[in-house]
């Protein structure tokens, strides 16, 4: 009786115990991974001050171009079909020099999608028939097919097609990262494993997250931040969001923070929250133009003034060695009725106001050569980029089509749990190749140079 009870009912019960405990163990490993990643993804700086050609490569439909100028606007569109089985180089290469020509353009933005291989060799081949100089990027385009056949795509261009909108954002997920990316749903960015495994409620809510803390964590700008973007600002929701975009749209750009509280559905509270997160160029209040939020704008300006500067200093690139001429930082914040962490927060942003936190980051690796996977031998070393970071390695893109592989055994000479103690998607490294499978088109390579 009782050995007819265990096997029938006590045994399976602790068995799909066990399973579950593991099932949600490794699923929030996986979760973990993803984030991680995605952070990473979004995070990467920004090529600024750069008129890009974004290449969204194809074979029968033909390549879709799209000049994007520094601030992001649509400058031309236009198809072309250097690939087969048109193979229409010639034609393609002209329209591509006119291109460059009339926009200055600096920089070309290649989806890392089908026909992406064959459209590298045909810019390296462009690139060196210029009498100017210009470089090229392989970008990562997942999710920008999500993007275009969305509903937020067709609203922001209603006169394109899929393929333009496509083109436009990978030609802007070179220029600002964090505020193209913010327009697709994170599941779909492909930066993780087995995520179609996963508890899906769990999954958004995680990622979501990631998204909301690397918007407050930059900060956006005001007057030209989307919709998209500004409903990651913490306090901002989708509808206060469209709101600020429409009172911005009829009213103008936005003068100091305090008008915020001018937009629909906007009150205290979310201007309490959003406040700080937002930011004003060239405004009536120039601590705007920072992260120092508003209800210390009385104690940031009495700082400035004991210590002998006038706001405008601020604008003019910040303040330099400030930190140095306070010697007593507790007396000095209890003479400013504020607490010791705030001053030094205050202090910090006066000194670089504005600062990007992903200027620090690896800046994307620019090429204006191409290599052949046939061409790689062992021994070589190389810069690549980390696309991938998975439980067993990271795939690296080190220029040819085939990404190559990274084992954690291959990461560094201590030894770590999870390659992500070692790498992060987005970071440039020095690797070197131990081995290509032409017929199996695998890359194996090493960091430990």
């Amino acid at each position: 009786m009782t050995e007819d009870s265990y096997h029938r009912l006590i045994e399976p019960a602790i068995e799909r115990e066990v399973r579950n405990e593991l099932t949600e163990k490794a699923e929030a490993g996986a979760i973990k991974v993803f984030g991680k990643n995605l952070e990473q993804l979004l995070m990467q700086p920004p090529i600024v001050n750069r008129v890009v050609l974004g290449w969204d490569p194809a074979f029968r439909t033909g390549c879709k171009l799209a000049v994007v100028d520094s601030t992001g606007k649509v400058l031309d569109t236009v198809v072309i079909y250097p690939t087969a089985p048109q193979n229409k180089v010639r034609e393609s290469k002209e329209i591509l020099k006119k291109l460059i020509k009339k926009y200055d353009v600096s920089l070309i933005s290649v989806g890392n999608g089908t026909a992406s291989r064959e459209s590298e060799m045909i810019i390296v081949e462009l690139l060196k028939e210029l009498d100017r100089p210009v470089q090229y990027v392989i970008v990562n385009e997942a999710g920008a097919s999500v993007y275009s056949a969305s509903k937020l795509a067709t609203e922001e261009f209603p006169k394109f097609d899929v393929g333009q909108r496509s083109a436009v954002s990978i030609a802007r997920r070179l220029q600002d990262p964090l505020a193209e990316l913010v327009k697709i749903d994170p599941k779909s960015i492909g930066v993780g494993q087995y995520q179609h495994d996963m508890n899906q409620k769990h999954l958004s809510e995680a990622l979501q997250g990631v998204v909301e803390d690397c918007v407050n964590r930059v900060g956006v700008d005001l007057n030209t931040a989307s919709a998209s973007l500004l409903e990651y600002v913490s306090g901002v929701s989708k509808t206060v969001a469209k709101n600020i975009v429409s009172h911005r749209e009829e009213n103008g750009a936005f003068r100091n923070r305090k008008e915020l509280l001018k937009v629909a559905k906007l009150g205290p509270k979310a201007y309490e929250q959003c406040a700080g997160f937002m930011r004003i160029q060239g405004g009536t209040e120039c601590l705007d133009g920072t992260s120092v939020h508003p209800e210390s704008y009385g104690a940031a300006h009495a700082l400035l003034e004991s210590l002998g500067f006038q706001p405008e200093d601020v604008a003019a690139g910040g303040l330099k060695g400030i930190s140095r001429k306070i010697t007593d930082y507790r007396r000095t914040a209890e003479e400013l009725g504020i607490g010791e962490i705030t001053l030094r927060d205050i202090v910090k942003e006066l000194e670089k106001p504005a600062r990007d936190p992903r200027d620090e980051m690896p800046k994307p690796v620019l090429r204006t050569d191409v290599l052949e996977m046939k061409d790689l031998k062992p021994g070589m070393t190389l810069k690549g980029t980390v696309r991938n970071v998975i439980d067993f390695g990271a795939f690296v893109d080190i220029g040819v089509h085939q990404d190559g592989l990274v084992h954690i055994s291959q990461m560094t000479d201590r030894y770590i749990k999870h390659p992500l103690e070692a790498v992060s998607v987005g970071d440039v490294v020095e690797v070197k190749v131990l081995s290509v499978d032409l017929q199996k088109k695998r890359i194996a390579l090493t960091m430990k140079l």
